[in-house]
Formats: C-alpha cells, sequence, structure tokens
C-alpha cells in the first residue's frame, strides 16, 4: 500500500461514522432533507449535530496547522447559519 493512501485510512475513519450519523437521525419533514428519517430526531438535537459536524471540522482544520482555512471555515459556516436563519428556527421549533 503506497503512502498517499495512509491519511485516507484516517480520514476514512471519521468520515464514515459521521456520515452514517448524519442520514440515520434526522429531524421528520426537514424541508431541507427528503423528509424521511431513520431514526426521528428532535430539531435542536439535530441542529447540535449539524454545528458538531461542520464547526468540528473547521476546529480540525486549525488543529492540524492549516489556521486560515480552519478560520475562514468557521466564518463561511456563521454565514450559511446566518442566511438560513428560517431553518435553525424551524429546527428550534421541532
Amino acid at each position: 500500500m503506497g503512502h498517499a493512501v495512509r491519511p485516507l485510512r484516517y480520514v476514512a475513519v471519521v468520515a464514515v461514522p459521521v456520515a452514517v450519523l448524519w442520514g440515520v437521525f434526522a429531524t421528520p419533514a426537514d424541508a431541507s432533507r427528503s423528509g424521511g428519517t431513520v431514526i426521528a430526531t428532535p430539531g435542536p438535537l439535530r441542529l447540535l449535530l449539524e454545528l458538531a459536524v461542520f464547526f468540528g471540522g473547521a476546529t480540525a482544520l486549525y488543529a492540524a496547522g492549516s489556521r486560515t482555512q480552519g478560520v475562514l471555515l468557521a466564518g463561511v459556516l456563521v454565514v450559511y447559519h446566518l442566511v438560513s436563519w428560517d431553518r435553525v428556527l424551524w429546527l428550534l421549533r421541532h
């Protein structure tokens, strides 16, 4: 196995469980998704999951030494959540 593949294994160790959690835990009738869910999750819990995944990625970038990219991603996420404030409020009510 080449050296280029090894870092991908570490990414997969994190990405696969996160992707499973992302697909399994959803708030029923969420218009930003299919509306269906495997495990019905209250909106506030789903919002916390999303914030943990997205801001966790920004934190991981920052901690890995990619400080500019980490700060930039965090800034983009703040703007995204402000622009989609209606969805944030919807999740908090459901």
